[in-house]
């Protein structure tokens, strides 16, 4: 492992020491969605593309003021609660743990015009307080926005998502699905690792996190390589970039990403999709269960176990079922909405038992 480096004098130290995100610019006649095939048919890593929203009215509200982008959203928003996240300014807008593992944010509901009146109060203190809304289904929550301010995603069935506040830090997660992040208002940085690099992001729990992903633990602000040594090897893989509205940034399924929001007010509009059917299930549910039953097993047990993972599922030969009749192979045949079905309540049955 290399040296570590010496602790940052403030943020920008740790994320110069990073590559920068690769850009794509889309040539005439070219669509997002053809960057997006070759991306994730080969298995590219992360990019960005500048400008690709640059003409979103919400884009141009935010170039206004970040109070001009609040009333465009105030002015399609329905009137229902919206999930909210407050914390003390003295978390300098780092969503994370307290001492004792607790979240460090008070989450709650609350309708928009209040939520974004107490912004209306912050926005221009040195150290506002953490005023966040995560993953805010644009469809469910607003009328007319996706209709004016969208990508064409082409046949992708997208889960599509608002995320918006003030000044925060996101500590490193990654997610199943890809993901195309829109910034609309207010700069981000976004730095990203690839999937094999989750050891030296030394993550957090896996059942208690702030948002269903495990984190890393490391104050990317601050790291502590006494305690996190092998987070300098982490740095020597990461890819970092600031996006100004208008900007997107491909992120592709199980890539690490910390995500800081910079001005005073910011909004992100992005794009789930997998690229697997979704009767296929969650991995996640699959270590959880293996977590439980078996982690803990005698070591001979769990070599055993672990040689029939990879007959049954890592390596998944042709030979595994040739010996069974096609007809009778059931869910060792091809994972059909029906075979995941069985499987689904096979498990509901067994683990109610």
């Amino acid at each position: 492992m290399a040296d570590a480096p010496p602790v940052p004098d403030g943020s920008p130290g740790i994320f110069a020491a990073m590559a920068p995100i690769p850009e794509h610019s889309l040539q005439p006649g070219e669509t997002i969605d053809q960057h997006l095939q070759i991306a994730t048919q080969s298995a590219a890593g992360p990019f960005v593309v500048r400008g690709l929203a640059r003409d979103w009215p919400l884009v141009a509200a935010g170039r206004q003021s970040g109070r001009a982008a609040r009333d465009y959203l105030l002015s399609l928003h329905q009137d229902r609660p919206f999930t909210v996240s407050f914390g003390p300014p003295q978390e300098a807008g780092r969503l994370f743990y307290r001492y004792d593992m607790t979240m460090n944010v008070q989450t709650g509901r609350s309708r928009l015009p209040d939520i974004f009146a107490r912004i209306n109060q912050s926005e221009a203190a040195t150290n506002q307080p953490i005023i966040y809304l995560a993953s805010i289904d644009v469809g469910h929550y607003f009328s007319g926005l996706h209709e004016a301010n969208h990508i064409d995603m082409g046949a992708r069935s997208c889960l599509t998502s608002l995320w918006m506040g003030t000044r925060t830090r996101i500590a490193a997660h990654n997610d199943f699905p890809h993901n195309l992040a829109c910034v609309a208002v207010g700069r981000r940085r976004f730095t990203l690792f690839p999937p094999d690099q989750f050891a030296n992001l030394y993550l957090g729990p896996i059942d208690n996190t702030p948002a269903g992903r495990a984190v890393s633990m490391v104050d990317f602000h601050a790291p502590d390589f006494l305690r996190f040594p092998r987070f300098a090897d982490a740095i020597s893989h990461a890819m970092t970039g600031e996006l100004a509205p208008g900007d997107a940034l491909f992120i592709p399924s199980l890539w690490w990403h910390h995500v800081e929001g910079l001005d005073p007010f910011n909004v992100l509009l992005n794009y789930w999709w997998r690229e697997t059917p979704r009767h296929l299930g969650q991995p996640q549910d699959a270590l959880n269960h293996a977590i439980m039953a078996i982690r803990d097993l005698p070591e001979s047990e769990k070599q055993h176990w672990r040689a029939l993972f990879d007959h049954y599922v890592f390596h998944n030969s042709p030979d595994v079922v040739a010996h069974i009749p096609e007809a009778a192979r059931s869910v060792l045949g091809p994972m059909t909405p029906e075979n995941a079905n069985k499987i689904r309540t096979f498990l509901l049955g067994a683990l109610n038992r």
